[in-house]
């Protein structure tokens, strides 16, 4: 008779650092141990999430990120989306690197004098270039991108994550100080709505605000007809935040203005020039982004 065998696994004894197993825990209150905050001056961390990708996430990012900084607040923008960072791309930073002056910190890449930027892509050799990393590798970086960074004395660190509840979204609950919460962008859609369910309920399982849900592409306006179009379905976003009793932050039409801002570098927030639809859709936006701002200061 063969004797079934099963290895006992080790106690978790909170030291996520030394795990073996770190990066394929599924358990966020064991990672939340063991992990001593990092050591920052910032007042306000904002992270920005979704549960899929494709659902204009960095859009907001730099957006919220661009319109702190025109209120006068020392802003940084952090992306953590380590394998697919486009932030340098849609804020105009492309060709940029990081660089040190006493080789001991890093110093963020600057937009205009109070917004700084931190990417992988400014590490990486051009803009092809895959980053083929495991949990553990990305987890010191993210600690480096906070730690090591000349950040100064901050307003406000917006921190863009990839799509998911992976890695990356875990390290930096783990290692940031003053986190107001996490902001969910979705997009109309049930298979969308489903996924952005499952990140506003991975933030709470970490013992995080979840400051609101926002629905980007809701809906458009034909340049032909001038009627409005529901590509993707409409009020899903707003549905998903009444069912699980959170802030809905408002609505981002679909506008093509939107897509080339993020192609030119130059958030939409800064463009209010242009035809009706488009300052309809920048009235939007900012609407958006004063209230995000309305719900951390509660």
């Amino acid at each position: 008779m063969t004797e079934n065998t099963k290895k006992a696994e080790p106690a978790c004894d909170g030291n996520c650092s030394s795990c073996s197993t770190a990066s394929t825990c599924d358990d966020p209150a064991k990672k939340a141990h063991g992990i001593e905050k990092v050591k920052i001056d910032v007042k306000h961390i904002i992270l920005v999430l979704s549960g899929k990708g494709g659902v204009g996430k960095s859009t907001v990012a730099t957006n919220l990120a661009m319109s702190l900084a025109n209120k006068g607040y020392n802003t940084g923008i952090v992306d953590l989306d380590i394998h697919g960072p486009n932030i340098p791309k849609m804020l105009g930073l492309e060709d940029k690197r990081l660089e040190s002056r006493d080789g001991k910190t890093i110093e963020p890449v600057r937009l205009t004098g109070n917004l700084g930027v931190v990417s992988m892509a400014f590490l990486l050799p051009d803009t092809t270039s895959p980053v083929v990393w495991r949990g553990p590798m990305k987890f010191t970086a993210i600690k480096q991108f906070l730690e090591d960074v000349n950040w100064g004395d901050m307003e406000y660190l917006v921190v863009d994550l990839p799509p998911g509840t992976g890695d990356e979204a875990l390290a930096i609950a783990q290692l940031a100080p003053n986190i107001d919460g996490a902001v969910i962008v979705t997009t109309p859609q049930d298979v969308a709505v489903l996924d952005s369910i499952k990140a506003v309920k991975f933030i709470q399982q970490l013992d995080l605000r979840v400051i609101g849900i926002i629905e980007n592409m809701s809906g458009m306006v034909c340049p032909h007809c001038g009627e409005p179009i529901d590509l993707f379905g409409e009020g899903g976003g707003k549905k998903a935040a009444e069912k699980l009793n959170i802030p809905f932050l408002g609505t981002i039409p679909l506008d093509p203005e939107m897509r080339k801002a993020g192609d030119e570098g130059r958030p939409f927030i800064i463009r209010k020039e242009g035809d009706e639809q488009h300052r309809i859709t920048w009235e939007h936006v900012d609407a958006v982004m004063e209230n995000i701002l309305k719900e951390i200061k509660k």
